[in-house]
């Protein structure tokens, strides 16, 4: 019995889905050395919006161009919010700055793929 798993590909996701893993695996480093008050609290809910935006994209990847266009409105949300909050645990000093500046630099980085994504979309759409 072959498992769809097997022989496929390393990857056939969009780059933009591919660079919010890289990201999250960043994440997962850092939030392994917060204190584990901090690791069930505010490290689990940026846990939360990396797997929602994951799942946002990569659901947008594969719908068609109406429900793209909204589902990477959404995803831009989740961003925004990942700012946020991991904004928050620098201020809280939870992470040290040169990894807040990191990730930083890296959110920032998706959310310009994805709202070029989503631009670019609508632009289309509107020609039409």
């Amino acid at each position: 019995m072959s498992s769809s798993f097997q022989n496929h590909p390393q990857s056939t996701f969009p780059p933009v889905i591919e660079h919010v893993k890289s990201t999250y695996k960043q994440w997962i480093i850092v939030e392994r050395n917060l204190p584990k008050c901090e690791r069930y609290g505010l490290g689990q809910k940026v846990d939360l919006l990396f797997i929602d935006l994951l799942d946002l994209s990569q659901k947008a990847s594969f719908s068609p161009i109406e429900l793209k266009i909204s589902l990477l409105g959404d995803s831009l949300s989740k961003i925004d919010s990942l700012r946020f909050f991991i904004q928050f645990c620098w201020e809280l000093k939870l992470i040290p700055s040169k990894q807040f500046t990191l990730i930083g630099q890296e959110i920032e980085e998706i959310g310009r793929m994805v709202g070029g994504w989503r631009k670019g979309l609508i632009t289309k759409t509107s020609a039409n």
